[in-house]
């Protein structure tokens, strides 16, 4: 996959104190000729040496032509993608083919480029070999539908607990099976009707998940808030509440309030008082969260780049509540929604086997590590997360039907390209741990958890202002999610 494109990131500091309105609420498969270039996540090469999986490194190509690319199918063994008999173009299954579009094809830089070295590694006779994601062909449909009927332009990804992408939609999207150009194409790619699911914005309050841990290690328990803080540079820190709410303030505000509240002052104060290496330094350790290279993960689909500049007081207070150059992609969120959860961080990734070409669940080789932890918060700092999560959830009215517990975080993002929401939850199974392995996920129901993130792009189509508002609309993908 492709490194992002860092013109965007420089427009997100440029506009830094400039909000405009949201963005576009345009519906539909793709208008190719009218897509913009989003920013996007660096990605590299999952084939590269510091990103090779298992699998990758038991089927490295042998010397010679390359194969003919072998099928990709889902989890349960449906075929999502195969080769024509001209040994070139490629078949996008009908029943995929929308949903599918901007994660799976070479024009949207998706799988089938990520994976390129192992589809074209001969297999039997001239067939490269084939291999089985960990992603739910019936549930990307879902999901892809209830967002077209209900006009949601975004994102959502759903992650396993053992970090397998169990669904990655992208609101809109466009028919590969009319595209006669089977070429990367940098607008399907990033553009409008691109993969959102992995492409940088500002995260907005959803941050403050690592915020309020960071807090907590650091023993800031209270602080005074007025609901505005102007610290006279024309630009003044204010909560979401400060002109609604104005007989609350001033109060003097605990860390469990400004998290369930949401409170940008708390937190703006909390990082003022930390200082800036402290803060950076437990970004990165806790977190796997910070701009150097050292910090990006490394999937096997590509690389998670986030990003987190400090380059005077101000970035530094408002980097606390997700907001200045501060950049991320909801699965990246996906993955610190299971860190928060269950206390460690895991790699997230779709390779879930090679499988024998004419059948996608008999499995040939391994695909990527399960449980790849890459950083974990302390034990002493979960509880308090997990119990203001709780207190997040029960605030924006979802719950999870069945057996579950649910936590979340919400996070209205301001930036260049106007407002996005954000959910990031779990409905954490009461029956698991966390930690079962799966040989498959026919009966991950049973035991497992769910992480769900979803963006709204377009929140005026909606009456929108705070992500909270969106509830009813990530309650509904939630229902597809934990009730299959």
């Amino acid at each position: 996959m492709k490194k992002r494109n860092m013109a965007a990131l420089a427009a997100s500091i440029a506009m830094s104190f400039s909000f405009a309105s949201c963005s576009s609420s345009s519906v539909g498969q793709a208008n190719i000729s009218d897509t913009t270039t989003a920013e996007t996540t660096a990605a590299t090469e999952a084939s590269s040496a510091e990103t090779t999986t298992s699998a990758e490194k038991s089927t490295e190509s042998t010397p010679g032509a390359a194969a003919v690319k072998g099928n990709i199918y889902d989890c349960k063994g449906n075929l999502l993608a195969s080769t024509a008999e001209d040994g070139k173009r490629r078949i996008y299954a009908d029943a995929y083919a929308v949903s599918f579009a901007n994660i799976l094809t070479t024009m949207s830089d998706g799988y089938d480029a990520a994976f390129e070295d192992i589809l074209t590694t001969p297999a039997d006779g001239n067939m490269g070999k084939s291999i089985q994601l960990t992603l739910d062909g019936d549930i990307q449909n879902q999901i892809y539908s209830y967002m077209e009927n209900n006009n949601i332009v975004g994102a959502a990804v759903v992650l396993r607990t053992d970090g397998s992408i169990m669904a990655q939609v992208n609101y809109p999207s466009y028919d590969p099976r009319t595209i006669e150009d089977q070429k990367y194409d940098e607008e399907l790619a990033w553009g409008e009707n691109g993969n959102k699911a992995f492409s940088n914005y500002e995260p907005g309050s959803c941050f403050k998940i690592m915020s309020e841990v960071i807090a907590d290690k650091h023993g800031v328990y209270s602080l005074h808030d007025d609901g505005t803080w102007d610290f006279g540079n024309d630009h003044p820190i204010v909560n979401w509440d400060h002109e609604t709410n104005k007989a609350s303030y001033p109060m003097e505000r605990s860390l469990s309030s400004a998290f369930i509240n949401s409170s940008n002052i708390f937190f703006a104060k909390a990082f003022d008082t930390i200082g800036e290496e402290a803060v950076l330094s437990d970004l990165q350790t806790i977190f796997h969260f910070g701009k150097d290279d050292a910090y990006d993960i490394h999937c096997d689909f590509g690389d998670l780049s986030n990003n987190i500049e400090i380059e005077d007081i101000d970035d530094l207070r408002r980097s606390a509540f997700g907001q200045s150059k501060v950049l991320t992609c909801p699965i990246f969120l996906a993955a610190l929604g299971r860190e928060a959860v269950f206390g460690d961080m895991v790699t997230p990734f779709v390779l879930k086997a090679t499988v024998d070409p004419a059948d996608g669940r008999t499995k040939t080789g391994d695909g990527s590590k399960p449980y790849d932890v890459i950083a974990s918060i302390p034990v002493e700092c979960r509880d308090n997360l997990l119990n203001g999560m709780s207190g997040v959830a029960s605030d924006v009215g979802v719950y999870a039907n069945g057996n579950y517990s649910f936590y979340a975080k919400t996070g209205t993002a301001e930036g260049w390209r106007g407002d996005y929401l954000y959910i990031t939850g779990c409905a954490k199974n009461n029956n698991g741990t966390g930690s079962e392995n799966y040989d498959n996920y026919d009966n991950y129901g049973e035991t497992g958890s769910y992480i769900l993130v979803m963006e709204v792009q377009n929140p005026q189509a909606h009456g929108f202002e705070f992500a909270s508002q969106s509830a009813g609309l990530y309650s509904g993908i939630l229902n597809i999610v934990a009730g299959n």
